[in-house]
């Protein structure tokens, strides 16, 4: 019972980055990972691909043979995939039972009402694979009520079309520094609360005619010197679109700042909840429930966290940040050892951002994944070679 992970979202939002991440991130926590990449306009991969699509079709070849343009070519391209499955799937058989990510293509076609890509994700599912979508979105849709409500309908679209556990993921949320400031918290937009209060910004926005992101103090600035501002003619469709949000009351968002190790081991866990290797993994029978109550137990960090990391504070940990990250890389420094004298496993950091200000709980959380996967590749065959990512220098 293998599991994997499913990336999409629209272009742009950070997919292959994701997955190139991930990839890393597991091999640092001896969990065997293999990226197959599904997108055959994708011609360079920064990751290393098990499987590529683009020995099997390319788009180029779609758009010279069938007279195709770019977006007509993909679909065009997963049609034939569809068709020619047992291709894919002879490729799965010789990863085993590695954990799979799936880097999908980027038109929002494929995940919204083609159904090509869903076809292909159920056959996965009776092939054995615990799936789980991941939808990523650029973080940069908070800076315009319009682009967030438009992420909204995609990420609700997504999730009823491709009927999979399924979450749904900010991503570069450490480049919200470097836009407006948002007229709400952080939280407001991760836990998709009641948008009814969006609308009065939404409704400036459309009125007001100016291009790019909207910022709370010019907003506000506006609505006191209008007496009676004036109203949108997509009110009516605003307030339509809202309730038909909440109605469903389905979509939520995770962030993820990729660089960051705290930030990806978090959405890592939370992915593991969703998809069922919290229980246990492949041999979730032999894990007991303390054992799964004792992992639940680690690291996490809500909305309220990660405005303090990348908005709030986020100069101030950056530097406490570099020192830390500076301090662990240095060699010269003594080994540091845990209350019972014993030396604690270097974990590989993720970028310069990856040495938190709570290090010393992460480091103790990573070091236990690597030891509860090592007792696992203990019990499977030897000639398995577990990756391990060398620590830069």
């Amino acid at each position: 019972m293998p599991f994997a992970q499913l990336v999409i979202g629209p272009p742009g939002s950070g997919k292959s980055t994701y997955c190139d991440g991930m990839h890393q991130f597991m091999a640092a926590i001896n969990r065997k990972c293999s990226v197959v990449n599904l997108d055959p306009a994708n011609d360079h991969t920064s990751y290393p691909c098990a499987l590529d699509v683009r020995d099997l079709i390319t788009v180029d070849e779609v758009m010279e043979q069938e007279n195709l343009g770019p977006n007509g070519g993909v679909l065009y391209a997963l049609e034939e995939l569809e068709h020619n499955f047992e291709w894919l799937e002879q490729g799965l058989k010789q990863l085993g039972d590695d954990y799979i990510l799936f880097d999908c293509p980027g038109q929002v076609e494929l995940f919204t009402h083609h159904a090509s890509l869903r076809n292909i994700f159920f056959r996965l599912q009776k092939l054995g694979y615990r799936l789980v979508v991941l939808h990523l979105t650029d973080s940069i849709v908070l800076s315009r009520p319009s682009l967030y409500i438009s992420s909204l309908l995609l990420a609700l679209r997504s999730m009823l079309q491709m009927d999979l556990p399924h979450l749904n993921v900010l991503t570069k949320i450490d480049n919200l520094k470097n836009f407006p400031n948002l007229p709400f918290n952080l939280d407001f937009y991760t836990e998709v609360q009641d948008l009814n209060y969006l609308l009065p910004f939404l409704n400036k926005e459309q009125t007001s005619g100016i291009p790019g992101p909207s910022t709370a103090d010019t907003l506000t600035a506006q609505s006191d010197m209008d007496v009676d501002p004036p109203v949108s003619k997509f009110a009516a469709l605003n307030e339509a679109i809202v309730d038909l949000v909440q109605d469903f009351g389905l979509v939520g968002f995770e962030t993820l700042a990729v660089e960051d190790r705290k930030s990806m081991m978090i959405l890592l866990r939370a992915i593991d909840r969703a998809g069922g290797y919290a229980f246990g993994g492949i041999e979730g029978a032999n894990d007991t429930v303390w054992q799964v109550a004792m992992r639940q137990d680690a690291v996490t960090m809500d909305a309220r966290d990660v405005q303090e990391r990348w908005l709030d504070r986020r100069e101030e940990l950056d530097e406490e940040e570099r020192k830390a990250w500076e301090q662990e890389a240095n060699p010269t420094d003594p080994v540091e050892s845990d209350s019972h004298g014993a030396q604690k496993a270097e974990v590989p950091n993720m970028g310069p951002a990856a040495s938190g200000q709570d290090g010393d709980g992460d480091m103790e959380y990573l070091d236990d994944m690597r030891k509860f996967m090592e007792k696992k590749e203990d019990k499977k065959d030897s000639r398995v070679k577990i990756v391990r990512v060398k620590k830069e220098e």
